[in-house]
């Protein structure tokens, strides 16, 4: 009987233990070209768009909703703000010669009108070419128009709840009735 001279077991990458990246995916969307990255964190919302190197990935262009915040746009981990903050991205990367990308969601599970799917609505419509299916998209939800109706509803049955619930908005100077008036300002600024 002979001796085994190494290890059967291997060993998977590292980011493939933690659960941090699918490598068969990753490498159908690399096949694709350029990538849209949506990214959700505890406290912000990143969009990249991203080209592969051999090296590493190279960040064509980047923009967080952290940034629209810093602008003035009153909220950093919203719908809208992951609106604007696609429709940002998508601008800054066309004019760096960028015409089309994949979305790359990473090992989240795609939900309808979720954060990643706003990211998307907002670089669609700033003019950046990305496969989808339209289906995903919620418009209303995407340009906050279901917290301004939801405001304007509990403003005139309860104006105790509405102050409660609207604190946030109140204190900084926005009305939430007008949360899509604000959406369109901002993005004309971008």
């Amino acid at each position: 009987m002979g001796r085994a001279t190494r290890s059967t077991y291997k060993v998977s990458f590292r980011r493939r233990r933690e659960g941090k990246t699918d490598y068969k995916k990753r490498l159908a969307l690399l096949k694709f070209g350029d990538r849209l990255v949506a990214r959700k964190t505890a406290n912000r919302i990143i969009a990249q768009v991203v080209s592969f190197d051999a090296k590493g990935d190279k960040i064509i262009s980047m923009a967080t909703s952290s940034d629209l915040v810093k602008a003035g746009f009153p909220f950093a981990k919203s719908l809208p703000a992951a609106y604007l903050t696609g429709y940002k991205v998508a601008k800054d990367a066309l004019k760096k010669g960028v015409k089309i990308a994949v979305l790359d969601m990473g090992r989240r599970t795609p939900v309808k009108a979720s954060f990643a799917f706003a990211v998307l609505k907002g670089a669609i419509d700033a003019g950046l070419e990305v496969p989808h299916d339209a289906s995903v998209f919620d418009n209303d939800r995407f340009t906050g128009k279901h917290i301004a109706e939801y405001a304007k509803l509990l403003k005139e049955s309860s104006p105790e709840e509405y102050k409660k619930r609207f604190a946030q908005y109140l204190k900084m100077g926005v009305a939430p009735e007008e949360l899509p008036k604000l959406v369109d300002s901002f993005k004309s600024k971008l």
